[in-house]
C-alpha cells in the first residue's frame, strides 16, 4: 500500500475479486501464508530482519523468522507458532468439498531444518467471534523427519517427499484425509543422487530470494499424477558435457524410467537454465526455452514414437521465456519471475499443422496419437486427420496411418466404458519401434515397483494399484491381439465353411466342412452369425464373409474380456464388445464418407458405361489401402464395402488390371455389383469380354445366382456345358437300355447332337437329378444352346 503497509488478500476465481484478509502496519518480507477453509484463520511466515540488519542493530537475541497464527473473522488474537532462525513455510489442509463448517483446522509447518509437523487447531464461536481454543498449547504431530525434498499436492491433499537412504533415495507419500489423521501410503526407491544438503520445496508458495540461493544446490525434481493412475517423477540431471542436457522420467506406474540426453542446438543459452517440467495429465512436458519441448505420453511411454519432441519454432512458448517455471496444478504453469499463473494446453490447430508439415514417421505417429488421445473424437479434428491420411498413405514407411487411426480411435472411444478396459484393448498396430529421435538418445532402466499401503482407497490410489498389478502380470500380454482371431479365421477358410453359407429357402445354413479337423457344429457357426446380426450393417447388403469375420471377432474379444473383467458381468461385456465392433465399422464408414465428400463422388460409380474420373481413381486407391489395412489386422469391413470397391474398379481400371486385382484378392466379386454389371452393360464386344471374364471368375455358389441375369449365348453355352457335365457325372458307369424316343417334332439332322440329346433325355427319364437347383435348364435347353453356338461358329443365322 501507499503507507508501506503489507496487505494479505485472497483472489476468488469465481467472482474475479480480491477479498481482504489482513494488514500489517509495516513493510514485511513475507515468505509464506495460508488461510483455512472457513477463512477464519490465517497463518503467516515472514522474515523479521536480514542477516545484515541483525549485525548492524545487534539483534542477536531476536529470531530471524517469525510464524504467526491470526484470528481474522473478526480480527482478534495473534499467536506465535514459531520464532526461529530457519525459514518456515505454512500450509492449511483442506477437507473435501461440500463439508460443513468445521470447528477444527489442521496446519502444516515445513521447516528449513528438514522436518514437517502438523498443528491441530480447534476454534469456537464466542459473541460472534471465532477464537482459538486452548491457544496456549496447540496439539502437534511430527509428519516427516530428515527430508531433502518435498512437494505439496493441493488438489488431492498429498505430501510427496524424499529421504536419503545410503546410496539411493526413497520417495514417500503421505495422504491427508478430511476426517482422520494422515497415513503414509507410498514408498518407492529412486536411483537419484542426493549429495545436496539444501532442502527444496515445491508448491509451498514461491520465495524468490530463497529459491535463487537454492537452485544450484538442490534437486530439480517434480512429481506428477494423472487421472488414469499414472505416477511420474521428473528429474533434471547434471551433465559433464557442456552442450548436453540430461533428464529422467520415472514412470513408477510402469516399472521403468527413461533417461534422455539432448544435444543442444544453441550451446550458449543453457548455462544458467534448467529443464522445467509441466503436467498435462496425459502428457508430461520437459521444456527448455529456446531449445526443445518434449511431450511424453504417460499412458504408453514404452514406445518412443508416442513422444512428441519439438525443436525450433515448434518448441517456442511465447509467454514463457525463462526456466523459472513450476506446474503447481494440472495444466497450469506459474512463471515465478513475474508471478503470473497460466492455463496451459496443447493447441489443436498447431498440432494439426505440425502433423501436416512433419517429414519423419516418428513425428507423424506421435502427433496422430496426441491428437486422438488429447482431443478425443471431435468431428472436425477427425475430418482433418482423415484428409491428412488420404494424402500421406505412401509417405509413411514405418506404420500404416489407417491402422493407427482406427486402433487409436477405438481405444480412445472405448477405454472409459469400464474400469481396466484400457489395459485390455489394443492402442497401436505396432509391435515395436526401432526409430530414433535426431539429437536425442534414450536409455531405459527397469526399476522396482512402488509399495502401496492403503485400505479401501478410491480414486487415484485405486487406479495406481490397478496399474501396478497389470505390470506384475505382464501388461503387454493383456492387450487383445488378433493372433487367435487370425488363426481361427484361417482355419474356417481352409475348411471351406464356404462363405457360400447360403441361406436355403428355409433359412438354414448349408455347411461344407473338411474332415481333416474336428467338424464344426452348426450351432457354433450359427452363434457366430447371430453375433454379427446384432451389428447393424452400414450398407444394406448381405456379405456372409464379413458377417463371419464380425462374429468371430465378437466371440474372440468376448472371451478375452471375460478372462480379465469377471466383475463387470456377462451382459455388460456383451455390450462392450458389440460397441467395439460397431465403432470399428463406423470408423471405416467415416473414413469412406469423408474421402468421398472430399473428392465429391456420388452414386455415378454404378453407371458402368462411363470411365472413372481422377477423383474416383484416388478414392479407389484409398479404399484399396483400407482393405490392405483391414487384412493386416484381420479386421472386418462394413457390408457393402467390397461392392463399392469393385464398382470403382470397373470404372477406373483397364480390363487386364481389373482381372489381375480380382485374381489376387484385391477386388472381391459381390452379387450386388456383378448382377448390376450383367444387367446394365450392353453386349458390345468389349462388354462381352468383360462380362465373360467376370462370370468365369465367380465362385460356384455365387455364379449360380447371378448367371441367370445375363441373357447371352456365351452364358447359355456355359450353363448348358455345366449341366451336361453334371448329368454325365451322375450317370457314372450305368448304361442306357431302353429305346431312345423321338422328342422333337422336327428332328435335327445332326447325328452327334441327336445322340447326345437322346442320352441326356434317357438319364433324365431314369430319375437322375442334381441336388443343385437349376432354373430353366433341361435337355431341350442344352439342344437349343448347342445349335445356336454351332450356327454362330459357322457364321449362319439360326431361326
Amino acid at each position: 500500500g501507499n503507507q508501506r503497509n503489507t496487505h494479505i488478500g485472497l483472489y476468488d476465481l469465481q467472482t474475479k475479486q480480491n477479498e481482504h484478509l489482513y494488514m500489517f502496519e509495516k513493510d514485511l518480507r513475507i515468505i509464506s501464508c495460508s488461510v483455512n477453509n472457513e477463512r477464519t484463520l490465517l497463518a503467516v511466515s515472514f522474515c523479521q530482519y536480514t542477516e545484515e540488519e541483525r549485525v548492524s542493530q545487534l539483534l542477536q537475541s531476536v529470531s530471524k523468522y517469525l510464524t504467526l497464527l491470526i484470528e481474522i473473522h473478526p480480527i482478534n488474537n495473534v499467536k506465535v507458532l514459531k520464532a526461529v532462525d530457519s525459514c518456515v513455510r505454512v500450509q492449511f489442509l483442506y477437507p473435501v468439498e461440500g463439508r460443513n463448517t468445521s470447528t477444527e483446522s489442521r496446519l502444516l509447518l515445513v521447516s528449513e531444518d528438514k522436518y514437517i509437523e502438523q498443528f491441530d487447531i480447534h476454534v469456537a464461536e464466542e459473541e460472534h467471534k471465532v477464537v482459538i481454543q486452548n491457544s496456549g498449547q496447540l496439539p502437534r504431530a511430527r509428519v516427516v523427519d530428515d527430508l531433502i525434498w518435498a512437494q505439496w499436492d493441493m488438489m488431492e491433499q498429498r505430501l510427496f517427499y524424499i529421504v536419503p537412504k545410503e546410496s539411493r533415495s526413497t520417495l514417500k507419500c503421505v495422504q491427508f484425509y478430511p476426517d482422520e489423521n494422515f497415513n503414509s501410503i507410498l514408498e518407492s526407491h529412486l536411483d537419484i543422487s542426493v549429495n545436496d544438503t539444501q532442502l527444496k520445496l515445491v508448491n509451498f508458495g514461491y520465495h524468490y530470494c530463497q529459491d535463487q540461493d537454492v537452485t544450484s544446490k538442490s534437486l530439480n525434481l517434480q512429481v506428477f499424477t494423472s487421472k488414469a493412475g499414472g505416477l511420474c517423477v521428473c528429474c533434471s540431471l547434471a551433465s559433464d558435457i557442456p552442450d548436453e542436457i540430461t533428464y529422467s522420467i520415472y514412470f513408477l506406474h510402469k516399472g521403468y524410467n527413461k533417461t534422455f540426453t539432448v544435444s543442444l542446438e544453441r550451446k550458449e543459452s543453457h548455462q544458467l537454465k534448467e529443464v522445467a517440467f509441466m503436467n498435462l495429465d496425459y502428457y508430461v512436458a520437459a521444456y527448455l526455452p529456446g531449445q526443445f519441448l518434449h511431450l511424453l505420453n504417460i499412458q504408453h511411454p514404452d514406445l518412443l514414437c508416442y513422444s512428441l519432441f519439438l525443436t525450433g519454432e515448434d518448441a517456442r512458448i511465447d509467454i514463457l521465456q525463462n526456466c523459472s517455471i513450476q506446474s503447481p496444478l494440472l495444466s497450469t504453469v506459474l512463471d515465478c519471475c513475474v508471478g503470473s499463473m497460466y492455463a496451459i494446453s496443447i493447441s489443436d490447430s498447431a498440432l494439426l499443422q505440425f502433423l501436416q508439415n512433419s517429414k519423419r514417421d516418428s513425428e507423424r505417429l506421435a502427433a496422430l496419437h496426441c491428437a486422438l488421445l488429447y482431443f478425443r473424437h471431435t468431428e472436425d479434428l477427425e475430418m482433418q486427420i482423415i484428409w491428412w491420411i488420404s494424402e500421406n498413405l505412401s509417405t509413411c514407411h514405418s506404420f500404416d496411418p489407417i491402422q493407427e487411426f482406427i486402433v487409436a480411435s477405438l481405444y480412445c472411444r472405448m477405454c472409459l466404458e469400464a474400469h481396466n478396459l484400457d489395459k485390455l484393448l489394443p492402442y497401436t498396430s505396432l509391435l515395436d519401434w526401432i526409430g530414433m529421435i535426431p539429437g536425442v538418445t534414450c536409455a531405459t532402466d527397469i526399476i522396482s515397483l512402488p509399495m502401496l499401503e492403503f485400505q479401501n482407497a478410491k480414486g487415484f490410489w485405486e487406479k495406481l494399484s490397478s496399474n501396478l498389478e497389470s505390470v506384475k502380470y505382464g501388461e503387454p500380454h493383456l492387450h487383445y491381439h488378433n493372433t487367435v482371431l487370425r488363426r481361427e479365421w484361417r482355419n474356417l477358410s481352409e475348411e471351406s465353411i464356404l462363405i457360400c453359407l447360403l441361406l436355403c429357402s428355409f433359412g438354414d445354413f448349408y455347411l461344407f466342412t473338411n474332415q481333416r479337423e474336428e467338424r464344426r457344429t452348426t450351432a457354433y457357426l450359427r452363434n457366430i452369425f447371430e453375433n454379427a446380426k446384432k451389428l447393424v450393417p452400414l450398407f444394406q447388403e448381405e456379405d456372409y464373409q464379413q458377417q463371419l469375420l464380425m462374429g468371430l471377432m465378437v466371440a474372440q474379444l468376448k472371451d478375452h474380456l471375460m478372462r480379465h473383467l469377471q466383475y463387470v458381468g456377462r451382459k455388460r461385456i456383451d455390450q462392450i464388445v458389440l460397441d467395439y465392433v460397431a465403432n470399428l465399422l463406423n470408423l471405416v464408414h467415416r473414413i469412406m464418407k469423408e474421402v468421398w465428400r472430399r473428392y465429391q463422388l456420388h452414386s455415378c460409380i454404378f453407371c458402368f458405361d462411363e470411365r472413372g474420373s481422377a477423383g474416383e481413381f484416388a478414392v479407389f486407391h484409398i479404399m484399396s489401402r483400407i482393405l490392405e489395412a483391414a487384412n493386416g489386422m484381420c479386421m472386418p469391413l462394413p457390408p457393402g464395402f467390397h461392392t463399392l470397391h469393385l464398382g470403382l474398379g470397373v470404372r477406373c481400371l483397364p480390363l487386364h488390371t481389373l482381372l489381375h486385382y480380382i485374381d489376387n484378392g484385391v477386388l472381391h466379386l459381390t452379387e450386388t455389383c456383378v448382377r448390376k454389371l450383367l444387367k446394365d452393360l450392353d453386349n458390345t464386344e468389349e462388354n462381352e469380354k468383360l462380362k465373360f471374364s467376370i462370370v468365369m471368375r465367380l465362385p460356384e455358389a455365387l455364379g449360380q445366382k447371378v448367371r441367370q441375369f445375363w441373357n447371352h449365348p456365351i452364358n447359355a453355352n456355359f450353363i448348358a456345358r455345366k449341366y451336361v457335365k453334371l448329368l454325365l457325372e451322375k450317370l457314372g458307369n450305368r448304361q442306357c437300355s431302353r429305346p431312345i424316343p423321338e422328342r422333337l417334332s422336327v428332328p435335327v439332322e445332326f447325328l452327334p447332337l441327336n445322340y447326345l440329346t437322346n442320352v441326356l433325355a434317357e438319364i433324365e427319364n431314369q430319375g437322375v437329378h442334381l441336388h443343385e437347383k437349376q432354373d430353366h435348364v433341361n435337355v431341350r435347353f442344352v439342344e437349343e444352346t448347342a445349335l445356336k453356338h454351332t450356327m454362330t461358329l459357322l457364321g449362319l443365322r439360326y431361326s
